[in-house]
């Protein structure tokens, strides 16, 4: 077992997601993931157990504002569903969004919304807003991580998420196409990645995050290995 660390991250990922009008408060907006791991290509979620929902806020809150509103509601819930800070851009329009996963059944969607406005966190409401959009996320969050060595490291609220250290920052097109490469180079089992970065010790790292259900050190360890190579 691996040194045990909480770190504060942000992660950037392009992820198709649908407005849902059902289950959710009266005139709110939310989106709903239609592949949060678009990279693995079994995963099919198609229920609450693997569903990642965007909530559209009024305005903008601060992280410390969204862990003490979670931190008041938590136990409301019995600590079952996940949230994170996030900034969701479609073209041009930027929303402010609550992530949601791991939440138990989509009727528990209006009771965390309805939780959170009633400790200040603001919802966006009236949006005529439909469809179905690419949309550019980036996630900002706290994560509790195992340090495996190597660079790598295990999410310990998730077993089928790891990360990677990477030595130099990328684009996102940079990110895409080292990615590809590496796809093209890989022989083990297929997964998902997000670019990202999180701060530890004073120091910025820039990272991967990896999503498999082959997940352990060595698998991340051999990927962290092709995508070494491949960036130049």
């Amino acid at each position: 077992m691996g040194k045990k660390i909480e770190v504060f991250s942000n992660l950037v990922k392009i992820e198709k997601v649908e407005v849902i009008k059902k289950k959710i408060v009266a005139g709110s907006l939310v989106f709903e993931s239609k592949n949060p791991f678009p990279g693995y290509y079994h995963e099919t979620p198609g229920s609450a157990k693997e569903a990642y929902m965007y909530i559209a806020l009024a305005k903008h809150h601060t992280l410390e504002e969204i862990l003490r509103a979670t931190q008041k509601i938590e136990l409301d819930f019995k600590g079952s569903f996940d949230a994170g800070k996030g900034f969701l851009t479609i073209v041009n329009e930027l929303y402010y969004v609550l992530r949601l996963r791991h939440f138990g059944d989509y009727d528990m969607i209006v009771k965390i919304q309805e939780a959170y406005a009633n400790v200040g966190i603001d919802l966006l409401t009236n949006s005529k807003k439909q469809g179905i959009y690419d949309a550019n996320i980036r996630i900002v969050k706290f994560l509790s991580l195992e340090d495996a060595g190597d660079g790598v490291y295990l999410d310990l609220k998730d077993e089928h998420i790891g990360f990677i250290t990477i030595p130099k920052y990328l684009s996102w097109d940079e990110f895409y196409n080292v990615t590809m490469q590496v796809r093209y180079n890989w022989s083990g089992s297929e997964f998902d990645a997000a670019y990202g970065s999180f701060q530890h010790n004073g120091k910025l790292h820039e990272m991967i995050r990896i999503y498999s259900h082959k997940m352990s050190p060595e698998y991340l360890k051999e990927i962290r290995k092709v995508y070494l190579e491949k960036i130049k």
